[in-house]
């Protein structure tokens, strides 16, 4: 029953109707093809704000996560990662197929350049304990099982580091259960070295419903920017960081 949850996610996602893929997939080959002046690139992104909301900001009440404000080196590597097929989804592989690596970067750094308030997180339903249980987890992981806390690597205010790793705040509960589980299931990887599958091995139900809903459960700071640095450094060798040294 451990995968119940991961199941469902993924089918939720695999539910978008194949036209409005394929409808979307259009617009960006087109546009691709047909270069337009970085100014444009709100126009050229349209297919993407169908999923991803308005200038990429999402909402945390649905699956999709947002965009906007995102290192744009963390944006670009999952880009590269649907199109590469390292991320597993098939709307986001057919968008990205023959979308060139300067391309992906475009679009990372425009996303990464929006600035938009977060929304109030919606209240959560999970019991005290798994809350608590989350937050004890996200600040101090659980040393016996050689985890490592959230708060190592995405920074102490959980709002991401630059060039690579990325907030945990203001994303859906839905979404971040379904992405922990994908690393535990093997469904989603990074280049090597893969520190969230690392880290994934060693999650089970648990402790992602803890984890996800407590999180979910966060405002985000208002003026909230990704760190410019990790002052004690990565627990773990990682992709993320690495490949943009």
């Amino acid at each position: 029953m451990r995968m119940k949850l991961f199941d469902r996610c993924a089918a939720r996602w695999r539910a978008l109707p194949a036209a409005m893929a394929l409808a979307s997939c259009a617009t960006l080959a087109h546009t691709a093809a047909h270069a337009a002046p970085p100014e444009d690139m709100a126009r050229r992104m349209a297919a993407c704000i169908t999923c991803h909301g308005r200038d990429g900001q999402a909402t945390n009440s649905g699956y999709f996560p947002r965009l906007a404000g995102k290192p744009a080196g963390y944006l670009y590597e999952q880009l590269r990662s649907f199109r590469d097929g390292r991320r597993q989804q098939a709307d986001m592989s057919h968008l990205l197929a023959n979308l060139s690596d300067a391309y992906l970067r475009d679009m990372a750094e425009y996303f990464a350049s929006l600035d938009f308030p977060y929304p109030p997180p919606a209240a959560s339903d999970l019991p005290a304990a798994a809350l608590a249980r989350g937050r004890e987890l996200v600040f101090g992981g659980d040393a016996t099982r050689g985890l490592p806390a959230c708060v190592r690597c995405h920074g102490e205010a959980l709002t991401g580091v630059q060039p690579g790793i990325p907030s945990l705040l203001g994303l859906p509960r839905l979404y971040i259960a379904s992405q922990l589980g994908a690393w535990v299931t093997g469904d989603r990887r990074a280049l090597a070295p893969d520190c969230m599958a690392e880290v994934g091995r060693k999650l089970d139900n648990r402790d992602i419903t803890a984890i996800a809903g407590w999180l979910a459960a966060q405002p985000v700071p208002a003026g909230a920017k990704p760190a410019t640095t990790l002052p004690g450094g990565l627990p773990v060798a990682c992709s993320a960081m690495e490949a943009h040294r």
